[in-house]
């Protein structure tokens, strides 16, 4: 994770080292920028990256760029945030959140 504890950028080549075999649990927003949806939750994403830092990874896959990983994870609809622990996905939220709401679900992945 940069120093500067912004978002991990994920792609189909750094998923797995990045998420699957990540030692802490991850959070991934599944977006595109054409997306209004997911540019609303953007700043709240970068947001929880700083609050999360050294506690867990926040990353951001573009779908557009990056269609194998979306698709072996059965992404159709997006914003798509899926919530990693130990390499599987334990939770998801398909659309818009509130930011209270992502951070009890990583708290409970932190616990």
């Amino acid at each position: 994770m940069a120093d500067d504890a912004k978002y991990v950028t994920l792609t189909d080549s750094n998923f797995d080292s990045e998420v699957i075999n990540s030692p802490e649990p991850v959070l991934v927003d599944f977006w595109a920028t054409w997306c209004g949806p997911c540019r609303a939750i953007a700043p709240v994403i970068e947001e929880l990256a700083g609050q999360f830092a050294g506690r867990a990874k926040i990353g951001k896959m573009d779908v557009d760029d990056n269609s194998a990983t979306a698709s072996r994870f059965n992404i159709r609809s997006i914003p798509t945030l899926l919530f990693f622990k130990n390499g599987r996905v334990v939770d998801q939220i398909v659309g818009s959140a509130p930011k209270s709401s992502l951070e009890g679900r990583l708290n409970s992945l932190i616990g």
